[in-house]
């Protein structure tokens, strides 16, 4: 039984089918089942509900593929205790589902005063409405002592030598849903002051340990991610054979004609998250043309990089998915000069994304047989708007999730 038609002034679709003018959606059953003309659909459908939204353009909803929001974000942002921790990290969740995100990528790397298993993670979000994936890791943060946690080990500071042993890889590779920073070649500033993370940036491997852990994945038939930047790092975790990289900051263009031939997917942090200048536009411009599959995240919760001149803040308090549209806004509007199609550049924050999740399949894109994730706004997100008041309903799997009238 189909469930509604839900008509709009422009639909970008993302997908082979371009942007529909005067379209429609099928949706009966949590999945899109039509998509096309209004006239047409509606003929075919005359006994469908309407849903009018004649005034609005529908896109497919966002894809914050690297955040932090469950883990580390809520002890950053409110004064939890390890019993109010999931009820901050909820908190965060709907913050993401109101700004038009229905699916995260999130890290999970242990937490130095939080002791949960990654099975307590997934029950803390089970029941929302959020397409939420898990990218189990290990960290180096870049104190004057170097500490160094995993998702495994829980609250307890190991050893160089046991983020390398053969036991903790594995593991971290079997319970990681997707290629998050599943390592960080470079050392951490995370959160910190610069006086506070001396270390930030310093290489933690050698190469040969590098390709063991990217064995170790490929074995048990999945991809891996890295936190990496810098010439150095960024080489290794080329020649190791990473799949996704995370950050990339300061990636040369050689670098990036090899990321180009491998098909190695770029997770693009304007707003920082490494020991160097973040992605500018034009870095992520670079990238595009080459061909690679770039998405743009907000490594959320993080404070803005003081150098990062094009970032619209005027401070460095720590900014949440909210800005996911406002900090892709200035590369997505050079993409647009350049004359890429409003459907290749929404991919940053919807298909390419998905891709990394390995939920391609699924959402990103709005096509028939696909999940009815999308968004219902006054313009194209990133795009045409960057105020999450600008996203008017938010639908997850076919439901209204969010309604702003």
């Amino acid at each position: 039984m189909m469930n509604y038609l839900i008509h709009a002034k422009k639909i970008v679709t993302v997908s082979s089918l371009g942007t529909i003018i005067d379209g429609a959606i099928v949706v009966s059953d949590e999945k899109i089942v039509e998509i096309g003309k209004w006239e047409i659909l509606q003929k075919k459908f005359p006994s469908v509900e309407v849903v009018d939204c004649l005034d609005k353009v529908i896109t497919p909803s966002l894809v914050d593929c690297h955040t932090h929001l469950l883990e580390f974000a809520p002890s950053s942002l409110f004064p939890v205790t390890p019993e109010t921790h999931f009820l901050a990290g909820r908190s965060l969740l709907f913050n993401a589902l109101s700004s038009g995100i229905t699916a995260l990528g999130e890290q999970i790397c242990g937490h130095p005063f939080c002791d949960f298993s990654i099975g307590d993670y997934q029950k803390a979000v089970h029941d929302c409405p959020l397409d939420i994936s898990f990218a189990t890791t290990s960290i180096s943060i870049g104190f004057e002592k170097l500490a160094h946690f995993t998702s495994v080990t829980g609250s307890r500071n190991v050893d160089q030598k046991e983020l390398v042993h053969p036991l903790i890889v594995r593991e971290i590779a079997r319970i990681s849903d997707y290629p998050g920073e599943n390592i960080f070649i470079n050392a951490t500033p995370a959160n910190f002051t610069e006086k506070e993370v001396p270390h930030a940036g310093e290489i933690i491997y050698s190469l040969e340990e590098l390709k063991e852990i990217v064995e170790f994945f490929h074995q048990l038939g999945k991809k891996i991610g890295c936190h990496v930047a810098g010439k150095e790092g960024i080489q290794m975790a080329l020649e190791a054979g990473f799949d996704v990289l995370h950050h990339a900051h300061g990636i040369t263009d050689e670098q990036l004609n090899f990321a180009a031939s491998r098909k190695v997917e770029i997770v693009a942090t304007p707003m920082g998250g490494t020991h160097l200048i973040p992605n500018s536009p034009e870095d992520i411009l670079l990238a595009f043309d080459k061909g690679i599959s770039v998405s743009i995240s907000t490594d959320a919760y993080l404070p803005p990089h003081s150098n990062a001149t094009w970032l619209p803040f005027n401070d460095v308090s720590l900014k949440g998915p909210d800005v996911l549209m406002l900090i892709s806004h200035l590369p997505m509007q050079l993409l647009k000069r350049q004359g890429y199609d409003e459907n290749q550049i929404l991919a940053l924050l919807t298909a390419n994304p998905a891709k990394v999740l390995g939920k391609e399949n699924c959402f990103g894109r709005l096509e028939p047989g696909l999940d009815a994730n999308f968004l219902v706004a006054d313009g194209v997100p990133g795009l045409e708007i960057t105020d999450v008041e600008q996203i008017r309903k938010v639908f997850f799997r076919g439901k209204k999730v969010i309604d702003r009238g």
